[in-house]
């Protein structure tokens, strides 16, 4: 069976490092490819850029998306990948620190498939990643399990 790969896209070199942590905390040992900025996110998803020659046959089993992004923010990468075929029906979890209702609305909009608040202590960041990779690696039936 391939090996499921997470993509997180998150610009705070501090939430990669603790989110890394978590989920190896929660032996949750899927690989991870992280893009620090919404350019670099979609380069990632649709092969460009930096990502260029990378196998297009395999997708990320879940995007973590953060909103407040460089480059390109989080909810234009999400209107992208809902725009294109490739990536219309990847798993978005969008995990921002934003307490913005908007910000809320636009991400179910966009076509978010969950939306959660990065919790500020530890414990409890390492308990959202924990159920987070449960359920979306685990429990979770997607698209690309039709392939395997």
């Amino acid at each position: 069976m391939d090996a499921k790969i997470i993509l997180l896209v998150e610009d705070n070199a501090d939430d990669v490092l603790l989110t890394e942590r978590a989920l190896k905390k929660s032996h949750i040992l899927n690989q991870l490819a992280v893009a620090t900025d919404g350019e670099e996110a979609l380069d990632y998803l649709f092969g460009t850029g930096n990502w260029a020659g990378r196998d297009m046959n395999i997708m990320p089993e879940v995007v973590l998306l953060d909103i407040n992004l460089p480059k390109i923010d989080g909810l234009e990468v999400l209107r992208r990948m809902r725009a294109d075929n490739r990536t219309k029906l990847l798993p978005v979890v969008i995990l921002t620190s934003s307490k913005e209702q908007k910000d809320l609305i636009d991400g179910y909009a966009l076509g978010a498939n969950s939306y959660i608040r990065k919790p500020v202590n530890f414990k409890q960041f390492t308990e959202a990643i924990s159920q987070l990779g449960l359920y979306w690696l685990v429990l979770n039936e997607t698209t690309a399990d039709l392939n395997r």
